[in-house]
C-alpha cells in the first residue's frame, strides 16, 4: 500500500526492471549501454529516485522496446510531454492539484479500462458540471469560487478519456443510494440522471445498479477503483480514496481480491439493460 507520489516511480521502475530482464541484460550491462553507473539503474528500478523522461527513452531504446503504446505509458509515468511535444493537460494545474490527484490523472489517462464501485456519488467521469460543482463544494467547505471553478474544470477535462481513440472502457457498479441522494437540488439531480442514461448507452460504458433490495454486499466497506493497462497487467492498481489522500494497492493478492469483489458485485447488481430502465425510471420520478 502506497501513497500516490511514490506510485509512478515504483511502477515505472518495476516495469523497466522487467524489460531489462526480458532483454537478457544485467543492471551493470544496461548501465554500460547507456553510459551510467550501475547504482543509477538500481535506484531507478527500485523507485528510490526519480527519473527523467530522456533517461527512460534511453533505457527503452537499449532494451529494444518498440511497442509504441507501452513506450507512451512509461514516458507518461516519467512525466514526459505528449507525442506532440506538449505538456499533458494536467501540468497546467500543478499549483492547484495535490500530487496524489495528479498521479491518479496520469494513470487514468493511460489506462485501458477502469472498474469502479461507487456507493455515495456518481463517478467523476460521468458527472455533469453542476453535479461536480455541488459535490466539490460539499467535500471542501469554504472553497473560494475561483478554486472551485478550477477543480470542476479538471473534473470535466478528465472525462476526455471516454472520447479518446481508443476510449477508456468504464465498468461501474452504482449503489442505489447514488441515484437517490439529491445532490445540488432537484434540477441538478434530474440532469445528472439523464446524463447517466446517456452514458449507459455508450459502447465503452457498462453501468449496473446495485439496488437496496440486494441487501448487504461486499461493497459496503466503501468505494474503490481498479485501473487496468492494455500494454501490461503489471501496472494494474487499486485506488482507495480518503478525505485527504489516496492509497494504492498494488500487490497481486490485493488486485485479485478486489477483482473478485467487483465480479461478485456485478453478479448481484441489475443487468446493464435493467439498470438503464432503473435509472430512467428514477429520473422520471425525480
Amino acid at each position: 500500500m502506497q501513497h500516490g507520489p511514490a506510485v509512478r516511480r515504483r511502477k515505472l521502475g518495476a516495469e523497466l526492471r522487467a524489460l531489462r530482464s526480458s532483454a537478457g541484460l544485467t543492471s551493470g550491462e544496461a548501465a554500460r549501454l547507456v553510459g551510467w553507473h550501475q547504482s543509477k539503474v538500481s535506484r531507478i528500478e527500485t523507485g528510490t529516485s526519480g527519473v527523467k523522461p530522456a533517461d527512460v527513452r534511453l533505457l527503452l531504446d537499449a532494451y529494444g522496446v518498440t511497442d509504441s503504446q507501452l513506450r507512451e505509458l512509461l514516458m507518461v509515468l516519467a512525466g514526459a510531454e505528449d507525442s506532440g511535444g506538449r505538456h499533458h493537460w494536467w501540468h497546467a494545474y500543478r499549483g492547484v492539484l495535490p500530487p496524489t490527484y495528479r498521479d491518479f490523472i496520469s494513470l487514468e489517462s493511460q489506462a485501458g479500462a477502469m472498474r469502479t464501485l461507487e456507493t455515495t456519488v456518481v463517478p467523476g467521469l460521468l458527472q455533469t458540471p453542476e453535479y461536480a460543482r455541488a459535490v466539490t463544494r460539499a467535500a471542501v467547505e469554504g472553497l473560494p469560487e475561483d478554486r472551485l471553478d478550477t477543480l470542476v474544470e479538471v473534473r470535466l477535462a478528465r472525462q476526455d478519456v471516454l472520447r479518446a481513440d481508443p476510449p477508456l472502457k468504464l465498468s461501474a457498479v452504482l449503489d442505489e443510494a447514488v441515484l437517490r441522494r439529491e445532490v445540488g437540488g432537484p434540477g441538478v439531480m434530474a440532469r445528472q440522471l439523464e446524463r447517466l442514461v446517456e452514458a449507459a448507452r455508450l459502447p465503452q460504458v457498462r453501468l449496473q445498479v446495485l439496488p437496496f433490495a440486494a441487501g448487504a454486499h461486499i461493497g459496503v466497506t466503501g468505494p474503490f477503483v481498479i485501473l487496468s493497462f492494455s500494454s501490461t497487467s503489471d501496472l494494474d492498481v487499486v485506488v482507495l480514496d480518503h478525505l485527504t489522500s489516496s492509497l494504492y494497492l498494488e500487490r497481486k493478492e490485493d488486485l485479485q481480491a478486489y477483482t473478485e469483489a467487483f465480479n461478485a458485485l456485478q453478479i448481484h447488481a441489475l443487468s446493464p439493460e435493467d439498470s438503464l430502465d432503473f435509472i430512467a425510471g428514477t429520473a422520471a420520478g425525480a
